[in-house]
């Protein structure tokens, strides 16, 4: 790889690392016009709808409720280039909300989950081509989020969650009866950890929040 292909690379991870950072911002400080500017010019939003406009009115309302207030805490951030043009990564993030409760007191809702996203590359810069939000819990911090329904939002049932459904991994580990056997795979080439640790896993089907 030439020089220049090396920097024109490390010039595209970086802009694509900060896309997450932003997003929080932008969505914590309820800046539509900036957060839906994040995403590529024919964003899909829904079935039925595609752009900015239709992405920045649906965000605005999912946005007035169920929460007055949040703050997302971006963790890990893996990227793998698939082309010149395109990427898709895995990044964590940690979130909190106040929540009202109609009828009594607020609640601060934690949340861990994962954007598992798909990134293009328009006139010359990053953008979100599409966020999958995969959820591991949600629930009040006096409340712990123990068993298997770990999604447990005000005022709704209580839920699983789909943190681990993206890759094999976690459910073998457990139908496992001690460590595997046989050789040690090789280490996945740089640009298909993703990829490898998927196994061609089908993406879950998510009923999206806000986040």
């Amino acid at each position: 790889m030439s020089l220049e292909a090396r920097i024109e690379r490390l010039e595209a991870l970086e802009e694509i690392r900060q896309l997450p950072a932003k997003y929080a911002l932008a969505l914590d400080m309820r800046d539509m016009d900036a957060m839906v500017g994040l995403f590529c010019a024919d964003v899909r939003v829904g079935k039925d709808a595609s752009g900015r406009e239709a992405l920045r009115a649906y965000m605005d309302q999912t946005l007035r409720s169920p929460f007055t207030g949040t703050s997302h805490h971006i963790g890990g951030h893996i990227i793998e280039l698939d082309d010149a043009n395109h990427a898709h990564g895995i990044v964590y993030s940690k979130n909190e909300h106040e929540t009202p409760v109609e009828g009594g007191a607020d609640e601060w809702v934690i949340m861990q989950m994962m954007y598992v996203d798909d990134y293009e590359r328009q006139d010359g810069q990053w953008f979100f081509r599409r966020r999958l939000p995969l959820y591991w819990y949600a629930t009040d911090l006096n409340k712990p989020p123990v068993g298997d329904n770990k999604m447990r939002w005000p005022g709704t049932d209580w839920a699983e969650g789909n943190f681990h459904k993206l890759f094999p991994s976690f459910a073998e580990f457990w139908d496992r009866d001690g460590a595997p056997e046989g050789p040690v795979p090789e280490p996945a080439p740089f640009g298909e950890f993703i990829d490898r640790m998927r196994r061609g896993n089908a993406a879950p089907k998510v009923k999206v929040r806000a986040d």
